[in-house]
């Protein structure tokens, strides 16, 4: 898994499990373009800024990503 040392942690996804679940992080030493972070339990990583975030979070919220759950 990737190192989160200095990371705030936001939320976990699924956590049921010790599998290594996507966790959502702030990263307040990185750059603003940079600083929220999703790791996947693959040990990848996405990096973006809080507002790139915001979009994604506004679009959920819309609706426009329940296709993905029901494919």
């Amino acid at each position: 898994m990737n190192e989160i040392n200095g990371l705030e942690p936001l939320a976990t996804f699924c956590g049921e499990c010790n599998c290594g679940c996507p966790q959502l992080f702030v990263d307040p030493s990185a750059p603003p373009e940079r600083r929220v972070r999703l790791t996947d339990d693959f040990g990848q990583r996405i990096q973006m800024s809080a507002e790139q975030f915001s979009s994604l979070v506004t679009e959920a919220k819309a609706g426009k990503l329940d296709g993905i759950v029901t494919a």
